[in-house]
């Protein structure tokens, strides 16, 4: 279980390290900033969450809330930034969502701003395992639908500092190609370089609109009846390609719901090649972790492009 932007479930665990530099955390030092700085919830259980983020620490506090610290602290105030961009978003978005509760200040022991959020209930749907697909397929396209008609004056980029959102997917062509010759004989990597270069020259027209740009299943709650109750980490989102909105079509949803999820968002034929093409996009900075998880979308790429047929451009590209 998760539910507060962890994409994880709670257990005795702490923070692995994932980046040089990274601040040390554990749970006497999260009770240590919480009675100091919030008293009032000094006395809530207090256990790590096992995240697969690469942002945060989560630890659950209580039954309804969560405290999250950057596992690489700023000065900056990046964290009140996220807060005011979670309450903007929030209205116009058909599921929860994030909300941050409290902000702490930084300390001696964790030197930036970290914050403290409230907790959502729901579980990570499973590839395989998904109670209803097609209602959850209807579900993601609503969210994402309404991601898309938000217009607030404030456009941030997604993913700022990366190319992955804006920059054309040629940018990411060679770390790409490398990462797929890193799965010989784990898939066929002739057909994964056919599916690139397919995506590769989907034409773009530079339209941005908001995108959330990690809509995998580690970020998305879902209800035993299998319906989409929340979507969480929101760090990267803002405005960029709309096909980085696709993931799920790959990452999570059957074969057979696909088509359903494509015809409620009206998606052309060069915007699902380039989000079938982002799935496959690889950033040589991500390593090893990413290219375990490109394998398995890489897999279900290939045999959606099977189900299609040898000629994806006669038939409708799947």
């Amino acid at each position: 279980m998760t539910a507060d932007g962890s994409g994880g479930s709670y257990g005795l665990v702490s923070p692995r390290k994932v980046h040089a530099g990274q601040v040390g955390i554990d749970t006497p030092l999260v009770r240590e900033l919480v009675a100091a700085q919030f008293p009032q919830w000094a006395a809530l259980p207090l256990e790590p969450v096992d995240s697969s983020g690469l942002v945060n620490a989560v630890y659950r506090l209580g039954t309804d809330l969560s405290v999250r610290l950057p596992l690489r602290p700023a000065i900056t105030d990046e964290v009140r930034r996220e807060q005011a961009k979670l309450a903007a978003l929030a209205p116009f978005l058909p599921v929860a969502i994030p909300s941050v509760e409290a902000i702490g200040s930084p300390a001696g022991a964790f030197p930036g701003e970290w914050s403290v959020h409230r907790w959502l209930t729901g579980t990570n749907p499973s590839p395989g395992a998904l109670a209803d697909p097609r209602r959850l397929a209807r579900d993601l396209a609503a969210f994402v639908g309404a991601f898309r008609r938000i217009d607030l004056p404030d456009r941030p980029p997604a993913y700022p500092g990366e190319r992955r959102t804006r920059a054309s997917m040629v940018s990411m062509d060679s770390s790409t190609r490398k990462a797929i010759g890193e799965l010989d004989g784990l898939i066929d990597t002739r057909a994964a370089l056919a599916s690139w270069e397919e995506s590769l020259a989907a034409p773009y027209d530079g339209r941005e609109v908001w995108v959330h740009s990690d809509l995998k299943q580690d970020n998305l709650l879902v209800s035993a009846e299998g319906r989409l109750t929340a979507v969480i980490d929101f760090e990267t989102c803002g405005v960029g390609d709309p096909a980085c909105d696709l993931f799920p079509v790959w990452y999570l949803l059957p074969a057979n719901v696909r088509d359903e999820f494509r015809a409620a968002l009206d998606v052309d034929d060069v915007t699902w090649l380039r989000g079938r093409g982002r799935v496959q996009m690889i950033g040589p900075q991500h390593g090893t972790k990413i290219i375990e998880v490109f394998a398995g979308a890489a897999l279900r790429i290939h045999a959606g492009a099977e189900a299609a047929g040898a000629n994806p451009q006669i038939q409708r590209i799947r």
